[in-house]
């Protein structure tokens, strides 16, 4: 693998005297020296695309391979978000119904991404207190079409929290929170579920030991292959193991939703005959609702928790018309026209297949990203566009980093098998405000000396 194309080197000195190293890349010398130093000297075999720009001069302070399109990774939640600040704003609010027609009642979802148990629960209360028998209730999509994974996404990414399936009518993030706490000397590990709920099947096959020898791996693992909720637990805990909290995501959100409310609604007295899918007609009697936070707080979670599943449903939101219902196509087509008539960037240079970068098709390049973040700084939506990019003193994607003297860095980070990146704002003492993306594609193994390189890159500017 070439490593880094178009680059010019010169060694200059003998001995113990250091190297001059000069690379055929534009920038202020200052920078580019201490940068082409700090890459050289990683000696890290991977592909790049760099940028940094002045946001008070526009110009370039450093650039290498700033054209090459890689995978984004979740900094194509950078596009996502921005698009759903400008196209839907930041106060827009979604509402999931329940519609009562004949003996029937209708769960409609309205694409919150933040829709919670205990939501649904209250939904499950104020229904229970007019109503004690229903025929069917139906669980009701139709908002959004019904293609619940992104198109590009690997068919064996499994059970995990980062790729639950996507729609309209989703509950929990879609997926099940599995608390577990060590069992006696020799039984199963202690096993409690949120929501606990007839939708899923455990075989719990783990077992809890007082010692390490032949020790077996805890894994908590769901039948993906076969797209069943049915849930294998093997391995062991130690005795003396803190409890703790694993994620895993559900197949058929809209059906899962229906099964926990009809759970609820038993539990408040209420009783159902069946669950099934169905569209809820313009008779339907509204019974009640919930209206979430506003878009402003999905984005948030979106962009410090980098969640996947808000990500998406903004794209779908979008992609509503009077002529469509939510889909991939549409969304990604209104934030391509964002990104092309607000911020001035050729969409026919990039590719997006989703709008949280777990597709692996999506290709984009650092001077995109720089046009994007120059744009959003000097725009309408600055103020929440900055407020919602994570920073290192925040619980997010970006703890820990760049916390010297303050907030000097706001950032989206992106990680995928193979991909790191990093690309947001530095307010450098010398530099002044700084838009930057650093894109690196095509390592094998740990990301660790990759961030490394990138935190290094980024101490540059934002060091006294």
């Amino acid at each position: 693998m070439k490593t880094i194309s178009n680059l010019l080197f010169l060694f200059i000195g003998f001995s113990c005297a250091p190297s001059t190293i000069l690379f055929d890349n534009p920038g202020i010398p200052v920078l580019k020296k201490e940068i082409n130093t700090l890459i050289a000297k990683s000696n890290l075999d991977v592909n790049m695309s760099i940028k940094m720009s002045s946001l008070n001069s526009g110009k370039t302070l450093y650039a290498l391979n700033s054209h090459n399109r890689l995978m984004p990774a979740s900094n194509n939640k950078l596009y996502t978000s921005a698009a759903a600040l400008a196209q839907l704003g930041s106060d827009y609010t979604f509402e999931t119904s329940v519609f009562q027609e004949n003996n029937n009642l209708y769960l409609v979802g309205g694409g919150d991404p933040d829709f919670s148990l205990d939501q649904l629960d209250s939904l499950a209360q104020t229904i229970s207190i007019a109503i004690k028998f229903v025929d069917t209730l139906f669980v009701d999509e139709s908002l959004m079409d019904t293609i619940h994974y992104g198109n590009g996404w690997m068919w064996d990414e499994g059970p995990w929290w980062y790729s639950a399936p996507i729609s309209a009518l989703s509950l929990n993030d879609n997926c099940i929170d599995f608390y577990i706490r060590p069992g006696k000397l020799g039984d199963p590990v202690s096993i409690h579920t949120s929501p606990s709920t007839n939708y899923i099947q455990i075989d719990n096959q783990s077992i809890t030991v007082n010692d390490t020898v032949d020790f077996q791996k805890f894994k908590i693992d769901r039948n993906w292959i076969g797209m069943t909720n049915n849930f294998s637990i093997t391995g062991e805990k130690l005795v003396n193991a803190s409890p703790d909290t694993l994620i895993r995501n559900i197949v058929n959100p809209p059906l899962f939703a229906g099964i926990v409310f009809k759970e609820m609604l038993e539990q408040n007295g209420v009783h159902i005959n069946s669950v099934d899918v169905g569209i809820c007609s313009s008779s339907g009697l509204k019974l009640a609702s919930h209206i979430s936070d506003s878009l402003y707080h999905s984005t948030k979670n979106l962009m410090n928790e980098s969640d996947n599943l808000i990500a998406e449903l903004f794209v779908k939101t979008m992609g509503i018309s009077e002529y469509n219902i939510g889909n991939w196509n549409d969304g990604i087509n209104v934030i391509k026209s964002f990104l092309a008539d607000s911020a001035n960037i050729d969409t026919t240079t990039i590719r997006m297949a989703d709008g949280s970068g777990v597709s692996r098709y999506n290709l984009t390049s650092a001077d995109h990203f720089i046009q994007l973040l120059s744009y959003m700084y000097t725009s309408q939506f600055k103020d929440d566009f900055l407020a919602v990019l994570p920073d290192g003193e925040s619980n997010g994607t970006l703890e820990n980093r760049f916390t010297l003297n303050g907030v000097r860095v706001k950032a989206k980070t992106g990680h995928l098998s193979g991909v790191s990146c990093l690309s947001g704002y530095a307010f450098s003492p010398q530099y002044g405000p700084v838009a930057f993306s650093i894109l690196m594609n095509g390592y094998i193994g740990s990301s660790r000396e990759y961030r490394q390189l990138q935190d290094q890159i980024i101490g540059l500017l934002i060091h006294d």
